[in-house]
């Protein structure tokens, strides 16, 4: 019995413990690049480009895309819950469906965005963004069921 105690004990202390750190992608080019269906959470890509990459069908919540390039990226379908967006570039990003609630997006540029089906709930947009997302918003979020529109602030 005490050679069986002795043995586990050695045994837990041969193996390394098995921790999750968050992803660090920060300051690297990855144009084009696949990440359909990945957890995400708490991943950093601060600086990085993703230009023309799939995060579609992601969790992102409580990533950091800070001044990220993410021009003709597709995000649909993804969680960007409590995402930092501040400075990034989404121009032509694919937003359709992606619940973005209680993100952070100061200047960050968003030009010909998909976006049907968002939900923008608690994000700070520029005047001039909601007038141009007001023009084309449409549909409910499929996870939180919130209208795009009300979301955003339309009137």
């Amino acid at each position: 019995m005490k050679s069986l105690i002795l043995f586990s004990l050695l045994f837990c202390l041969a193996i390394p413990r098995i921790t999750f750190a968050a992803l660090d992608y920060g300051k690297q080019s990855l144009l084009g690049v696949n990440f359909s269906g990945s957890d995400l959470q708490g991943a950093t890509f601060y600086l990085t480009d993703l230009q023309d990459a799939d995060l579609s069908n992601c969790d992102l919540q409580g990533a950091s895309l800070y001044g990220a390039k993410l021009k003709d990226t597709n995000l649909s379908n993804s969680n960007l819950r409590e995402v930092t967006l501040d400075s990034a570039n989404l121009d032509g990003a694919d937003l359709r469906n992606t619940n973005l609630e209680d993100s952070f997006a100061y200047s960050t540029q968003f030009h010909n965005v998909k976006i049907e089906g968002s939900d923008f709930s608690n994000v700070y947009l520029t005047n001039d963004i909601i007038r141009e997302f007001c023009k084309t918003a449409k549909g409910v979020n499929p996870f939180t069921n919130r209208d795009t529109r009300e979301t955003i602030g339309c009137e």
